[in-house]
């Protein structure tokens, strides 16, 4: 989950109630699902929010929920824009890299705390939707440190987003006084080796001119010559990318932030050149790209999700304070909706349901009323959540911590980092349920098993004592065109013990109780797995079908994840113990 620090008190000069006390705030922030995790070192609140809300990445983004739930500001806000004088020529770019996307920001007055503020909605924007500047990279200059080229009519200016030979061109770094050219950033600066690998299988890397020259080497690193300081009033915001959708929101959401410190938003045009990769070619485009889109919502779904009996003005009252814009239509049989506008910078509204999440936050969970539901049965617990406790109290009775993971996860660490592929015949092959977009490259795809999930608590606890022995049940799933949905997905059950004398007949012992505990008959017949060592890997057989895995950890994946101690683990299906 996406933690921002905020000082309160420009929290309250944002949001204009000086009024509010830290415990106000506090409470307010938790009506709008933004909770409260600590102070800093700073003495700025640590607030966590849900990771689709990437418009609160920022303290200014937090200040407009904020101002949207008391009343002070109502629907839709798009900022007004000036007429572009820039334009980003994008010719020969990267294929790897091929789309651009900016905008020109006037009239600010920064100070330490809003230039910070600046740094850290970038560096969240890279983490989040860029992909740690993967899908999408940011550069902002100073504007006045920009010599712009003439366009083609001889008019105006423009930079040029092209390719350059990483040994042809030179320029000065940020936080450096050397020219270097675009490799020796890679390999000698202390901030260029960080993202090396982004362009490492390059032919030519990325690189922005103006008429001066070479000024910006995305995704790595800006030139010093354009470097913002306190003393910038003008910038130069340049995304190059991957997806120009992405890196068209990512640019929406900085936006929306400078505008709310009193900037002036100036459009700026992006020309594709016909030799220029991507679905893009030979096209002009108008940037940002503050256009809204729509949504329809039945008036009954939101009444049946929310429990509540709205009239129609309600509806659009608590819309109006979510920041959407709404208004009374019909659809089929004069069955009354509402058609709802979303405003640029909510990347995450993607379906009706978004629009009632924000209808009934504003409405004010805490003012609903239980009630019982109108249904003839009685409710009882699932077959499958009895079975799930009993080998949860199996696991915890035979000395495992209980654990609750995510179940998304990225490709490196379900597959990579244990030696496996998604095409191989074993426990945790099969091809990924794979995220259309992802909001984070941590969190892109559902894993297919347990135990990369483990591996990375170990990771992360290192500072802990030992031993530990660790299980999981959670969800697993892979894709599979028999299915009706294309996914098939089971409960899988993951353990692990972590300590120096740890061996497989340790891990054998355990598991021998947990199927006994279900009256299963258990066999391990040796087997190959490449996350284990060979001679130590064992299929595991319950009641004579092969349900699963069971072995000593091989030295590589261990070292692989910082661990000084050997691993045993076993990895069955949930259902194999019914």
């Amino acid at each position: 989950m996406p933690v921002v620090d905020v000082d309160p008190d420009e929290l309250r000069e944002l949001t204009g109630h000086d009024e509010k006390s830290d415990d106000d705030i506090r409470a307010d922030l938790f009506d709008l699902g933004i909770e409260f995790e600590g102070w800093s070192e700073d003495d700025e609140m640590q607030l966590e929010f849900a990771p689709d809300r990437l418009d609160r990445l920022s303290v200014e983004g937090i200040a407009r929920s904020l101002r949207y739930h008391y009343g002070d500001d109502r629907g839709v806000y798009v900022p007004s824009t000036n007429s572009p004088e820039w334009t980003l020529v994008a010719e020969q770019t990267p294929e790897e890299r091929p789309y651009i996307t900016g905008a020109v920001v006037r009239g600010l007055d920064f100070d330490e705390e809003s230039l910070e503020s600046l740094i850290r909605i970038q560096e969240k924007l890279h983490a989040t939707m860029g992909r740690q500047r993967a899908k999408g990279a940011i550069g902002v200059h100073d504007l006045t440190m920009l010599k712009g080229e003439a366009g083609r009519d001889g008019t105006g200016k423009s930079i040029r987003y092209t390719a350059v030979d990483p040994d042809e061109e030179t320029f000065v770094p940020l936080d450096s006084d050397e020219e270097m050219t675009p490799r020796e950033v890679t390999e000698r600066h202390h901030m260029g080796s960080d993202y090396a690998d982004l362009v490492a299988d390059m032919d030519r890397y990325p690189a922005i001119y103006d008429e001066i020259g070479l000024f910006s080497f995305p995704p790595v690193i800006n030139g010093r010559r354009t470097e913002v300081s306190e003393d910038s009033r003008d910038l130069l915001i340049e995304m190059t990318g991957t997806d120009q959708w992405t890196i068209d929101h990512m640019c929406n959401i900085l936006c929306y932030s400078l505008s709310a410190r009193g900037a002036q938003i100036e459009r700026v045009t992006v020309e594709y050149a016909e030799n220029a990769p991507g679905e893009h070619a030979g096209r002009t485009l108008d940037r940002p790209d503050f256009s809204t889109e729509t949504k329809t919502v039945s008036h009954e779904r939101i009444e049946s999700i929310v429990g509540v009996e709205f009239d129609a003005e309600t509806v659009i009252d608590c819309a109006e304070r979510s920041g959407l814009d709404a208004e009374r239509t019909e659809i089929g049989d004069d069955e009354l909706a509402h058609e709802v506008e979303i405003p640029p910078y909510r990347v995450d509204v993607l379906h009706p349901l978004d629009v009632i999440d924000d209808i009934g936050r504003a409405y004010g969970f805490n003012a609903l009323e239980p009630e019982y539901p109108d249904v003839s049965t009685v409710g009882s617990r699932h077959d499958r959540s009895r079975l799930e406790d009993a080998a949860r109290d199996a696991l915890v009775g035979l000395g495992f911590e209980d654990l609750l993971n995510f179940h998304m996860i990225n490709e490196e660490e379900n597959f990579e980092r244990l030696g496996i592929e998604p095409d191989d015949d074993v426990v945790g092959g099969g091809r990924p349920v794979t995220i259309a977009q992802p909001y984070s490259e941590a969190y892109t795809i559902l894993r297919t098993w347990a135990l990369p999930s483990l591996m990375m608590v170990l990771e992360n606890n290192t500072h802990r004592a030992y031993p530990q022995h660790l299980a999981e049940i959670g969800l697993a799933a892979e894709l599979d065109e028999s299915k009706n949905t294309g996914v098939a997905e089971h409960r899988t059950v993951g353990a692990v013990l972590a300590e120096a004398e740890v061996s497989y007949e340790d891990a054998r012992a355990r598991l021998q109780a947990l199927a006994g505990a279900f009256g299963k008959g258990l066999e391990t017949p040796p087997t190959e797995h490449p996350a284990f060592i060979p001679g130590r890997t064992a299929e595991v057989l319950l009641n004579g079908e092969t349900v699963g895995v069971i072995g000593e950890v091989h030295p590589e994946v261990i070292v692989g994840h910082d661990l000084e101690v050997p691993v045993a683990a076993f990895e069955l299906r949930l259902d194999a113990l019914r």
